[in-house]
């Protein structure tokens, strides 16, 4: 009988987990389409400055690379379905997935779960389920993550290069003036603005949880 009502609390409580998991993974997805939504279009390039790689480096650093990953891809397959989540300077939906920032777009998912991986983060939004693993991100520091954050952005910005540069048959001049070059400066503060907000939430995490 115990061992019954065992089995009953920790299938709730997986199934909340997984609830709360899937409420933070949606909500992450209207964080993106926000940050799309900043958007600076360039007269040469048609790949505007926008703020999605700031969002996915701050989403990989705070939920970890396995829920980071789902996040961004679940806010690919809303777009593909015709949400109006990805940047208003492009046609939307699977033509958007298929135009000259396809490359970015689909890097998402991958350059998620590296930044995560590389940072050595896990999901540090949900309520804690395993004490045991309450301070395993006290040794993560702003250069680590700041690091982590800027392989993960190097990788979107080569991905969607090079799918710019197949798309186009431009030269490699070209491409990387238009795909590449001015994201440069932007995307290393992006980078540095999303270390230093991780750091300072995982910071309070640990010493809230330290204090309980």
């Amino acid at each position: 009988m115990a061992q019954a009502v065992n089995s009953n609390v920790e299938t709730r409580s997986g199934a909340s987990v997984w609830i709360w998991k899937g409420s933070i993974a949606l909500a992450g997805t209207v964080f993106l389409a926000l940050c799309s939504h900043v958007a600076l279009p360039l007269p040469w390039s048609p790949v505007p400055l926008n703020l999605q790689p700031f969002g996915i480096i701050l989403l990989a650093l705070l939920l970890g690379p396995g829920l980071a990953a789902t996040t961004a891809l679940l806010y690919l397959i809303e777009g593909a379905a015709g949400a109006p989540v990805f940047s208003p300077h492009g046609p939307g939906g699977l033509l958007q997935l298929v135009g000259p920032t396809g490359g970015y777009l689909l890097s998402y998912p991958f350059a998620a779960w590296m930044t995560g991986q590389v940072a050595g983060t896990r999901d540090s939004i949900s309520p804690a389920t395993d004490p045991a693993k309450s301070g395993a991100l006290r040794t993560i520091s702003f250069l680590q993550l700041l690091g982590a954050s800027v392989v993960g952005d190097a990788f979107v910005l080569l991905a969607g290069t090079a799918w710019l540069a197949i798309l186009t048959h431009a030269a490699a001049g070209a491409v990387a003036k238009a795909g590449l070059l001015p994201f440069l400066p932007g995307d290393f503060l992006k980078c540095v603005a999303a270390a230093a907000i991780a750091a300072g939430w995982l910071g309070w995490r640990n010493r809230r949880d330290a204090s309980l």
